[in-house]
């Protein structure tokens, strides 16, 4: 039987026939589009309830007005979406996020911790901390890592491939997450990479006095909440990743994991190790 999935999209441009292709290339997946705002009308447990697994490709709570001043106008999410989206959680959902995904509402840090990370487009703060706005390098070639080859994510996925795609400097929230990939890229040192905040003025692929902290060579991982199995990947930029037969395992792999009652039984016992 085919998985059906609900694609969300919205907040940051991309290709759309090349990156829906990616959809129409799984043979064991029915997949339906929603884009925001109106996206936030299906995302909880009664709308959702037919959906095996939930894709997030999209930045919801930023305005990015580039070349304006401010550049990024940030909101909050509304009380009724916080609420759906934890019974959402509670109702074990299979959620998928992919590469910008994990900028979405930049002022809700709930939000992080489901992800597991925040990429910033401005200069912000995670539970206090304060950070930078975050890095960018495109067209990055890297060579990606398993780390867990034992995952289902992983199936079928080389020990190591290369993909040209965007790398990211931002916080990891790296206790609460279990890896899956990591990038030979260089996360180490702020210059390999541009200052966002510089691009939404103008300056593109600039780092001038801009710096950030060392930063994870993680690209990949899961984690649980609540009663929801959750993956992150970071790849998934533009065409030429999407066109990675790599990436394209991954993210098939990913939906048919969230999905299945071996990552809920996984939840289950992550979450009574945590009580």
């Amino acid at each position: 039987m085919k998985k059906k999935v609900l694609v969300v999209t919205g907040g940051h441009p991309f290709e759309k026939d090349p990156f829906f292709e990616i959809f129409n290339s799984f043979e064991n997946v029915d997949w339906f589009h929603e884009k925001h705002p109106e996206a936030e009308y299906f995302l909880n447990p009664e709308k959702c309830h037919e959906f095996d697994a939930i894709i997030f490709y999209d930045i919801p709570g930023v305005d990015l007005r580039r070349n304006s001043e401010p550049p990024v106008v940030c909101t909050d999410p509304t009380p009724e979406y916080k609420n759906n989206f934890e019974n959402l959680l509670e109702s074990g959902q299979g959620l998928v996020f992919l590469h910008h995904a994990i900028a979405g509402w930049p002022t809700w840090d709930r939000y992080a911790d489901v992800i597991g990370g925040r990429f910033h487009y401005q200069p912000g703060s995670l539970h206090g901390n304060k950070f930078p706005d975050s890095g960018y390098r495109f067209d990055a070639t890297q060579e990606i890592k398993v780390v867990n080859a034992d995952h289902p994510i992983c199936n079928e996925i080389p020990e190591s491939f290369s993909i040209t795609d965007e790398a990211y400097l931002y916080p990891i929230l790296e206790k609460s997450v279990t890896p899956i990939l990591c990038s030979d890229f260089d996360f180490e040192n702020s210059s390999n990479f541009y200052s966002t905040a510089l691009a939404m003025r103008g300056q593109m692929n600039s780092n001038e006095s801009w710096a950030h902290p060392k930063g994870s060579n993680l690209v990949a991982w899961v984690r649980w909440e609540k009663s929801s199995p959750i993956a992150y990947i970071q790849l998934g930029d533009g065409p030429s990743a999407y066109m990675n037969s790599n990436f394209r395992k991954l993210v098939n792999n990913a939906i048919d994991w969230v999905s299945s009652e071996d990552a809920r039984s996984w939840v289950n016992s992550e979450r009574s190790k945590s009580e």
